[in-house]
């Protein structure tokens, strides 16, 4: 397969490097000194299932120098979707596809209104990973789980290209018959771990220890799953509690990428997360003020350190 990763940050530059290692053409689409590091000495992870390194990649900063490929793994910030879906399109031909690893359930919807809706796969990846320095990803944890699917579950030629290259990768991946009940599911994880750890400043082992921010927790997810079933989505009636038992074997010292985000003064995925629950929320008739205390809180932030932004809908 001929893959462009579209955002070789943390996720991207991970399943990417596997991708290139299991013998696919990546093509990676990054900037700044990420860019500068990888044209000169190439990709390295580093990883307790071992480090991954590939000496000599494709790197680039302008999508229309490559032309059609198979296949975009999409893994930019949520905030860089629309500019960063419109630098794509000179990657697209009349088969390529493209599926989004990055976090929100309106994702998709965002690059249906770009490429149409065949184009669109769904995904979710499941992973800790970070830039550690420029042309270095730094994989936390051994966890490293995707999974995506067509939208109407059937195991289309292009979705099961895609498994197969992960597999030859050594990549944790599964094709999924319901791919946005897979979406939702890892959407109540996620609201609730970056609502609490990022109002809160803490990890979460203080939080779920404590009996009044564990409750909040709680309300968070329950909230999610309300909104979710509310839209025709499969999810359990208890998913919540589910996720909160999950939470207890987590590492204590557990954060999430906008708590990161937060600490380093840098925009936040706010107005996807919590903000896209009281938005999907308010136009289904559900109520979600715990998520909406969230986005009241986090305001001033997250459009970076001390910036005001547009409120939550």
């Amino acid at each position: 397969m001929k893959i462009a990763v579209m955002g070789a940050g943390g996720v991207g530059g991970y399943f990417g490097a596997r991708l290139a290692q299991a013998g696919c053409e990546v093509v990676f689409i990054a900037r700044g000194a990420h860019l500068a590091a990888m044209r000169e000495h190439g990709l390295r992870v580093e990883s307790e299932l071992g480090d991954i390194v590939i000496p000599k990649v494709r790197v680039t900063d302008d999508p229309g120098t490559l032309g059609p490929v198979d296949l975009v793994f999409f893994s930019v910030k949520l905030w860089d979707t629309e500019a960063a879906a419109g630098s794509i399109v000179p990657l697209f031909g009349p088969d390529t596809g493209i599926v989004s690893f990055q976090n929100g359930v309106q994702k998709d919807d965002m690059l249906r209104s770009v490429f149409g809706d065949a184009a669109v796969m769904g995904g979710v990846a499941y992973i800790a990973t970070a830039i550690a320095r420029p042309g270095v990803i730094r994989h936390t944890g051994t966890m490293q789980r995707l999974a995506f699917g067509e939208y109407d579950g059937r195991r289309s030629a292009r979705a099961e290209a895609l498994l197969k290259a992960c597999k030859l990768g050594g990549i944790n991946a599964e094709l999924s018959g319901d791919i946005r009940r897979e979406i939702w599911e890892k959407f109540v994880f996620l609201v609730g771990l970056s609502a609490t750890t990022t109002t809160m400043r803490l990890p979460i082992g203080p939080i779920r220890a404590n009996s009044q921010t564990r409750a909040f927790l709680l309300d968070i997810m329950q909230e999610v799953v309300a909104v979710g079933r509310s839209l025709g989505v499969a999810l359990a009636a208890d998913y919540a509690q589910q996720r909160l038992a999950f939470c207890d074997g987590l590492p204590a010292d557990m954060t999430s990428s906008m708590h990161h985000d937060l600490n380093g003064g840098k925009p936040l995925e706010l107005a996807w997360l919590s903000g896209g629950v009281v938005e999907l929320g308010n136009a289904a008739g559900v109520a979600t003020p715990a998520n909406r205390a969230v986005c009241d809180i986090l305001a001033l932030h997250s459009q970076g350190q001390y910036r005001a932004a547009p409120s939550c809908k």
